[in-house]
C-alpha cells in the first residue's frame, strides 16, 4: 500500500502557473494516479468532499485503498432524505472512517426562515439561490479554510454547466486552492461498473429512479431520457442546475 499521506507531505506546493501545466498532464492520468499525486502534494491539507453521491462514493473507495486516513467532509444542510442520512453512517462503519459534517450557521438559517418561511425555494430563483447559500455554499467555505486541495465528484457528462471541467484546476472561489476531480473524463457507466465490481454502497434512492440527489424537498426521480440532473430544482427553468458550490463567491452570498 502507499504510504501514509502524513508521512510523504511534498514541501513544494504548486503555484497558479504549475498546476495549470500539471493540469494538461493530468489529462491522462488514472483517477487513482490523481488521487495519489493529491495525497503526496498536499498531505493532510487536502480533502474529499461529497454529498454521498455515486461519484463521490467511486472517489472515496478508491481514496481509501491508496490511503485509510483520507479526511472525509460533507454539508449536511438540515434538508437531506434520510437515505442519505443511512448511507453516511453506513460509510462510517463500512470504512471506519470519521466523515467530517459541517452544517449551517443557525442564525442566518432562523433569520431566513423568519423572513421568507419554511420553503421559499419554490417560491422565485433568487430565495433558491439564498436558500443554497446558506445551506452548502457558506458550511463548505468554513470546511475549505484550512485546505490547501479539495477532491471533487465533478464529471464532464453531468450537464452543460460542467462540460469543461478539468482533473486539477485552481479554485478562484476559494483563495485560489487546488480542485481535483479525478474522474472528470469518467463516463456514467464507468461509474456504476466501478461500483459493481468493487461493492462500493451506494444511496438507496439510485433504486427509486434518482440520477442526482440533493436536498429532499428539491430533488426529484428523472425519466428515462431525461438530463441526469434534470431532477434538480425542476420547477425552475432556464437556470442552470447548480447549488453553487462550484459556481464561485456571488453564488455564496446571503444578502
Amino acid at each position: 500500500m502507499i504510504a501514509s499521506k502524513q508521512n510523504i507531505v511534498n514541501s513544494d506546493i504548486p503555484d497558479a502557473s504549475e498546476l495549470e501545466t500539471l493540469s494538461k498532464e493530468f489529462e491522462d492520468k488514472s483517477p487513482q494516479e490523481v488521487i495519489d499525486w493529491a495525497f503526496r502534494t498536499y498531505g493532510s491539507r487536502v480533502a474529499i468532499s461529497t454529498s454521498f453521491q455515486a461519484e463521490g462514493m467511486v472517489i472515496l473507495d478508491m481514496a481509501y485503498k491508496i490511503d485509510p486516513e483520507v479526511r472525509v467532509i460533507t454539508i449536511d444542510t438540515g434538508r437531506l432524505p434520510q437515505e442519505t442520512y443511512d448511507l453516511i453512517d453506513k460509510v462510517r462503519s463500512y470504512y471506519e472512517l470519521p466523515i467530517d459534517v459541517y452544517f449551517p450557521d443557525a442564525s442566518e438559517l432562523e433569520e431566513m426562515v423568519n423572513k421568507h418561511g419554511t420553503n421559499p425555494f419554490y417560491r422565485s430563483v433568487s430565495l433558491r439561490l439564498l436558500c443554497c447559500g446558506i445551506r452548502k455554499v457558506n458550511p463548505l467555505n468554513r470546511a475549505l479554510e484550512d485546505l490547501d486541495a479539495w477532491m471533487t465528484g465533478l464529471r464532464r457528462g453531468q450537464g452543460d454547466t460542467r462540460t469543461a471541467v478539468r482533473k486539477l484546476e485552481i479554485d478562484s472561489a476559494h483563495r485560489g486552492i487546488a480542485k481535483i476531480n479525478p474522474l472528470a473524463d469518467w463516463t456514467h457507466d464507468q461509474v456504476w461498473e466501478y461500483i459493481k465490481i468493487h461493492d462500493v454502497p451506494v444511496n438507496d434512492l439510485y433504486e427509486h429512479g434518482y440520477t442526482s440527489i440533493g436536498c429532499a424537498p428539491c430533488t426529484r426521480s428523472t425519466e428515462d431520457g431525461e438530463d441526469p440532473r434534470a431532477g434538480r430544482w425542476w420547477w425552475e427553468s432556464g437556470m442552470s442546475k447548480e447549488c453553487g458550490i462550484h459556481l464561485g463567491p456571488a453564488w455564496g452570498r446571503t444578502t
